[in-house]
């Protein structure tokens, strides 16, 4: 699989999946026999910038979405027999959006009239991270650190619930929906970015597939009455303690494993358990946001939300060859996504908008990386194959796309949490390769944006075994001056 910008010599060669999942194993064994990460001396004495927002939720568009088929829209050609890949950099054209001078893709219409709520930013950049590209970039994204490490590295989210805690205490801090981690392909590199690492299982993710099946996931099995689920929970602490891998686990890993099932045992008795009943919600707020399982995500999120959730990630769901990861039928399929997306992100804008609560939430749409229009298709596939072999030019509808990973230049947007309304931040080239050309972001300085808005220092650390470990690499990251 190829990108637009060449490896950095910086970076790790790539690896084989075996080694890279190795590696990503042992990392995770390394870290359940830590001890208590603790604040740096120096971090106790840093300042924290003043929050912005009090909450954070993170649309995840896993795959790999094509910017210029939705937030930075350049030359559109239709389909034709023949077309040559150069002559296309857009497969939709542009709209207009609620802010003069703003374009985005058509297929985004609702989304187009809310942007003037947020931010979007054309010039995130990613290192070219070699092989495996999917799971290492969103891996990269999620913690911010390029992978394998030496130890388990936080998920953002994670990071959030251990320097801020929780908003309520009986509400999980962080919150992951939508994303199976079993069944999909590469499931063991999604596992090992969805957890709160060193910090231990209490500031780890509550991981709901399926947001229709949420209220289930926080009620006791039916016909179990309360004592029973009582003597359940106490003989549950009585295996993990004499576990026969109990010696792998430090102290630190143990109690705050026991401690997140705590927390997990106070919410099935708090009135917010309700929170995670999107049935609730009327019949025409339900069909708005039901464009499937992302769009009744979407909803579910602003209903933790008002409930006090913290961190709440809500994604298409990543599965190889499967939605925004494009390498085939890219214009259908990105069309597809179109509808999938467009109303729930918009309604939710609204909907916190209307609540009062836009202003304090952090609203992130973004993905691990952008597209180009050069065919690339399942490795060997029949249409990669005819692509290049006829010059480059397509042959079939199912060539019109943009199939290939590109680092060069990635779209995000952020709504609420004291960004600026109705800007444009950064910009890629007009033409290939549609690389940023004014106010690069990486992913170091992306995470410190974050960070920034929710009241975190990028510099703020953790002894981990004796190894100063930073909320951005080495504590450098740079927050984009995109705040009021």
């Amino acid at each position: 699989m190829n990108t637009s910008l060449p490896l950095d010599p910086s970076l790790p060669e790539p690896l084989a999946r075996r080694e890279f999942l190795r590696m990503l194993a042992a990392a995770g064994a390394a870290t359940l026999s830590m001890g208590a990460p603790r604040a740096l001396a120096a971090e106790e004495k840093l300042i924290q910038p003043k929050a912005k927002a009090d909450a954070c939720i993170l649309i995840w568009l896993a795959g790999g979405m094509a910017a210029p088929e939705t937030f930075d829209p350049k030359r559109y050609v239709p389909y034709e027999k023949g077309l040559s890949y150069e002559r296309l950099l857009s497969t939709f054209p542009s709209i207009p959006t609620a802010v003069d001078g703003m374009r985005i893709c058509e297929g985004l219409e609702n989304i187009a009239g809310v942007m003037d709520r947020g931010t979007l930013i054309r010039s995130a950049v990613q290192p070219d991270l070699g092989s495996i590209l999917h799971s290492r970039h969103q891996f990269h994204w999620h913690t911010g650190y390029v992978p394998p490490q030496t130890v388990a590295c936080p998920h953002i989210g994670a990071w959030m619930a251990r320097v801020l805690g929780p908003r309520n205490p009986v509400m999980p801090a962080f919150i992951n929906i939508g994303q199976r981690l079993e069944g999909v392909g590469e499931s063991e590199e999604l596992k090992a970015f969805t957890t709160a690492g060193f910090f231990g299982g209490e500031f780890g993710p509550m991981n709901l597939p399926f947001p229709e099946e949420a209220a289930a996931a926080v009620r006791p099995p039916k016909g179990m009455d309360a004592s029973r689920f009582v003597n359940r929970d106490r003989e549950f602490r009585r295996l993990v303690d004499a576990s026969a891998n109990r010696d792998m686990l430090s102290d630190y890993q143990q109690q705050s494993m026991l401690r997140a099932m705590d927390n997990a045992y106070r919410l099935l008795s708090a009135k917010e358990r309700s929170a995670f009943d999107i049935s609730l919600e009327s019949k025409e707020v339900q069909q708005d946001y039901d464009t499937g399982r992302f769009g009744r995500g979407c909803l579910l999120a602003r209903r933790l939300v008002e409930n006090g959730a913290r961190f709440v990630e809500v994604t298409t769901e990543y599965v190889p060859f499967f939605q925004w990861d494009t390498h085939g039928k890219g214009h259908e399929t990105v069309a597809k996504m179109h509808a999938e997306i467009d109303r729930p992100i918009a309604r939710l804008i609204r909907d916190l908008e209307q609540r009062g609560l836009l202003d304090r939430t952090l609203v992130i749409i973004a993905s691990e990386f952008s597209r180009d229009a050069m065919i690339e298709g399942r490795p060997g596939s029949k249409a990669g194959d005819q692509a290049f072999n006829k010059g480059k030019t397509m042959e079939s509808p199912d060539h019109y796309g943009l199939h290939r990973h590109f680092t060069g230049g990635t779209s995000v947007v952020m709504f609420g949490g004291g960004v600026k309304r109705g800007q444009i931040y950064g910009a890629t080239a007009d033409e290939r390769p549609l690389v940023a050309i004014k106010n690069p972001v990486s992913v170091s300085d992306m995470h410190a944006t974050i960070f920034h808005a929710m009241g975190i220092s990028p510099k703020t650390a953790y002894d981990i075994e004796g190894r100063p470990f930073y909320a951005t690499v080495d504590g450098k990251g740079v927050p984009a001056p995109i705040f009021s």
